[in-house]
């Protein structure tokens, strides 16, 4: 009985310890930094065929630097998943105006930096 009541009380407080607490909020504004690889990876641009068709031009050297705002944060088990517009309100390759990536996986890979 000791032993339950122990790895119930464990697990309860490890539970607790897990809580995520990410160090983006909506309204954050970020900067868009070089791709990881020849396009981004975690931010989860459409493919250039579809870029096209809307009428853009896919040019991803222009985006480097890019000031963006954080629209919206989800945030799941594993990752945070965000929301993000240009700050001077355009639209990414005069196509897009929201884009979403996953937050930790590209700021650790640098395709986003944080304002300081």
């Amino acid at each position: 009985m000791r032993k339950l009541i122990f790895i119930t009380l464990l697990s309860f407080f490890s539970a607790q310890g897990q809580e995520n607490t990410t160090p983006v909020e909506v309204g954050d504004v970020l900067t868009l930094g070089t791709p990881s690889a020849k396009y981004y990876r975690h931010i989860y641009f459409p493919k250039t065929n579809f870029i096209i068709k809307k009428g853009g031009i896919p040019n991803y050297k222009a985006l480097i630097g890019n000031r963006i705002v954080v629209t919206e944060v989800d945030k799941k088990n594993e990752f945070t998943k965000i929301s993000f517009k240009q700050e001077s309100g355009g639209k990414f390759f005069n196509s897009l105006a929201i884009v979403k990536a996953n937050f930790e996986k590209a700021i650790q890979e640098k395709e986003i930096l944080l304002q300081k």
